[in-house]
């Protein structure tokens, strides 16, 4: 939220201001402001459209605008994917192998046991028959080789179904689970990024201006709207050093309008520069425009629902 200050229609009228010591007050007009909330996007994508109208006055919650998702449906889509596939590996996990993998798993270590088996007896068979002259001394080389590439797939084989029956590692089951909510983490941004695309006031307000239209292409920090906060509202207005000795922060000040003629509105100052400052330029009269004065801030609240920002409006500060 920003603070935009219209120095406009200060009129610094001191209209009575009093010498008695009992009876001192201090009228002066200004022009009601209110602090200014500039909408920006947050997601990328073209406007769709735009429920902000210069001049309307929205509640908090309705449209501002809407922002096309399309391409962030698409991604939500792989993100839930991915969630889907995160969670059926940790479940795999949690609730150990299946049987067919269980059976595919003994089945191949009876068959490899059954490989080492004739392996070893080919082996025996060919180093009695070198001892007796009957086989070369490569063929036993090559019974050796069998029984060692039959013994490895045999131990291969007994790991694979130890695996198998054996429950998931502690630090297995840590890696499946922060898998899962990484992705889950990862869709919940996506579905963020969706429901930012529809833009709402965060505030009541009046539409001050209208800063995108539909058609446009929106990206983060791209501004769509400026509302106009109606539940802050003050009024600035310019007193000269010898009225500073009437005010105090917190004093209540008495506000009339011309929209609500006969109608006293109530207020209480909240800043009272510390400086002086020449009175602004957009003052009419030559004489005032050469004066120091100080900048004196009336909170009006939300101007009990019927004031506005740009009202003029007069001011009444200390007592007859």
């Amino acid at each position: 939220m920003s603070k935009h200050r219209v120095l406009a229609a200060a009129a610094l009228a001191l209209a009575a201001f009093s010498c008695a010591p009992k009876a001192k007050y201090i009228e002066a007009s200004g022009t009601i402001e209110a602090t200014e909330v500039r909408l920006a996007s947050t997601s990328s994508g073209r406007i769709l459209s735009m429920g902000a109208e210069e001049g309307a006055t929205l509640a908090k919650g309705d449209d501002v605008a809407k922002i096309d998702h399309a391409l962030l449906d698409l991604q939500l889509g792989q993100a839930l994917s991915g969630v889907e596939l995160a969670r059926a590996q940790l479940d795999l996990l949690l609730g150990g192998a299946r049987s067919e993998d269980l059976a595919q798993a003994q089945a191949a270590l009876d068959s490899s046991a059954e490989a080492l088996r004739l392996a070893r007896s080919d082996a025996t068979r060919m180093a009695d028959l070198l001892a007796s002259g009957s086989a070369t001394q490569r063929q036993k080389d090559d019974a050796d080789a069998r029984l060692a590439a039959a013994d490895a797939q045999n131990r291969q084989a007994e790991q694979g179904l130890k695996k198998l029956v054996s429950a998931a590692r502690p630090e297995e089951l840590r890696a499946a689970k922060a898998r899962l909510e990484q992705a889950e983490w990862s869709a919940r941004i996506v579905e963020k990024a969706i429901a930012d695309c529809d833009v709402t006031a965060p505030i009541p307000g009046v539409v001050a201006e209208r800063l995108a239209e539909p058609g446009e292409l929106a990206g983060p920090g791209t501004g769509l709207a400026i509302l106009e906060d109606l539940g802050s509202l003050e009024l600035t207005i310019y007193v000269p050093e010898a009225a500073l000795g009437v005010l105090a922060v917190g004093k209540e000040a008495t506000i009339g309008v011309d929209a609500f003629p006969g109608r006293a509105f109530k207020g209480r100052v909240s800043r009272i520069a510390s400086r002086a400052e020449f009175t602004p330029k957009n003052v009419q009269t030559k004489d005032e425009r050469v004066k120091q004065v100080f900048a004196v801030t009336v909170d009006l609240g939300d101007g009990e629902g019927a004031l506005r920002p740009g009202m003029p409006a007069d001011a009444r500060l200390g007592s007859r």
